[in-house]
């Protein structure tokens, strides 16, 4: 059995691409799963797992870009893994064309532990949440996880400072709002690379293919920023992969993994950077 969400698109949603942001994504995922536990709890237990729970990793591949529409994006999400204190979710959003096929703009999973927030630690689940999750069972194997590579010295540094409205009713940021963070830390990267190049450079029409994000540790508000680190791991053809940290001085909070494709902006297409601009890519990598 699986469930589908209706989720309705913002108009705030769309970035200076003109379509749905990368991050925003994340946040349909993260109504379209707390839907499906609310929507289908079979007890107060069953209920509470909607939201007492704290997401350990997400994984988005992204496959279209979504424009604005007064129709609802459709989100459809099942369970593909149960473990004694985690359990994942598979979601695809997606638009149904009239001949009944779809039009797929994002296929993600998360993994989620069920938490104790007032002793700030995790739990395992319960035998009834295991047998609610149970219907929703489609078990399919793990995606390989990437290699995270030693923070090299040369990796650019963006202090994330939380807002008040990042942190969640548990006092936590929220696990859409690393998205963000990761964002504007790869911006400024890309702009300190730029700065560091001896050649004029001009930045192609870059788009996020795929990011997989790592929570380790809650992120709190506080006045004192954070560290974001970023640096370039891989460099292809068309696409680079770009990884980040957000720490609090040696402790790693969370780390991301992000492939950026280089587009063709008027054919829409991937495309080789100019020289120029690979070469500052190359350039970065540790």
């Amino acid at each position: 059995m699986r469930h589908v969400y209706e989720c309705q698109v913002r108009w705030a949603d769309q970035d200076l691409l003109g379509h749905v942001n990368n991050v925003v994504y994340v946040d349909y995922l993260q109504e379209a799963r707390v839907d499906m536990l609310r929507t289908h709890g079979r007890s107060r237990q069953a209920e509470q797992l909607a939201e007492g729970v704290v997401v350990v990793r997400t994984e988005v591949g992204y496959r279209a870009p979504l424009f604005f529409d007064f129709r609802p994006v459709l989100v459809e999400c099942w369970v593909t893994e149960i473990r004694a204190a985690t359990f994942t979710l598979a979601y695809e959003v997606f638009h149904e064309r009239p001949d009944g096929s779809r039009k797929v703009y994002l296929q993600a999973a998360t993994v989620l532990t069920p938490y104790v927030f007032a002793e700030e630690r995790p739990r395992r689940l319960s035998p009834e949440e295991r047998e609610g999750l149970a219907a929703y069972l489609e078990p399919a194997d793990r995606a390989p996880r990437v290699t995270f590579l030693e923070r090299p010295a040369t990796a650019g540094r963006y202090p994330v400072r939380v807002r008040f409205s990042d942190v969640d009713v548990y006092r936590h940021v929220n696990n859409v709002t690393y998205f963000e963070y990761f964002q504007e830390a790869r911006i400024h990267y890309f702009e300190e690379l730029g700065r560091r190049s001896e050649r004029e450079v001009t930045r192609p029409l870059l788009v996020v293919a795929r990011k997989e994000v790592d929570y380790r540790v809650p992120v709190l508000h506080r006045p004192e920023p954070y560290d974001a680190w970023s640096w370039i791991s891989r460099v292809g053809n068309t696409s680079f992969d770009v990884q980040s940290e957000l720490c609090d001085g040696d402790t790693v909070l969370a780390r991301a993994h992000t492939t950026v494709v280089v587009v063709d902006a008027d054919a829409q297409r991937p495309t080789p950077p100019d020289p120029a601009f690979r070469e500052v890519l190359v350039a970065a990598l540790p």
